[in-house]
C-alpha cells in the first residue's frame, strides 16, 4: 500500500510539472518584426495564436490591414487585427516542444505546418513553419514575450 502511494505521489508531480512546461508557451509575443503581437492560449488541450496588437503605423486609412493575401477571396477584406495565425500546437515532453500545429502568414497567404520551442531563455520562442512534412525545407522566426 505504500509503494502505490508513492507511486502515485510522483505521477501526480510528473504530471503536474509536464502541465506547467505546457503553460509555458501561453501568454502574449511579439512577433520577430515587432509589428504585432500574437496571444498564446490554450484551447481544449491545443494551443492557439491570435493576433492581439497592430502597430498603428501600419493602419491603412485608420484601419488595421486587411488579409488582402488570403488565397480565399471571400476572406481579403477581414482584418487582421483577431486573425487566428496559430492553431493545432501540442506540447511533447520527449522533445521539450509544442508539435503538430499550423501557422498562417497573412504576408503571403500561406499555411503551414510548425512546431515552437525555447532553448534556454522562456522569452523567447522559436517557431519554424515548413512544407510537405519536411522539416528541413522550412523557415524559422523568434518572437519575443511582450512585458505589457
Amino acid at each position: 500500500m505504500k509503494r502505490v502511494l508513492i507511486f502515485s505521489l510522483l505521477l501526480f508531480f510528473a504530471i503536474k510539472g509536464m502541465a506547467q512546461k505546457a503553460e509555458a508557451i501561453a501568454g502574449i509575443w511579439w512577433n520577430d518584426e515587432k509589428t504585432s503581437k500574437i496571444e498564446i492560449k490554450e484551447v481544449n488541450g491545443k494551443f492557439i495564436g491570435t493576433v492581439v496588437y497592430i502597430n498603428p503605423s501600419s493602419y491603412v486609412n485608420g484601419e488595421p490591414e486587411k488579409d488582402t493575401n488570403n488565397p480565399d477571396p471571400k476572406l481579403r477584406s477581414r482584418s487582421k487585427l483577431g486573425l487566428q495565425i496559430l492553431s493545432g500546437l501540442q506540447f511533447n515532453a520527449g522533445k521539450s516542444q509544442w508539435d503538430n500545429g499550423r501557422v498562417y502568414d497573412p504576408e503571403n497567404g500561406k499555411t503551414y505546418d510548425c512546431y515552437a520551442w525555447f532553448e534556454k531563455d522562456p522569452n523567447t520562442l522559436y517557431l519554424k513553419g515548413y512544407v510537405v512534412g519536411i522539416k528541413m525545407l522550412g523557415r524559422s522566426t523568434i518572437w519575443t514575450r511582450a512585458t505589457n
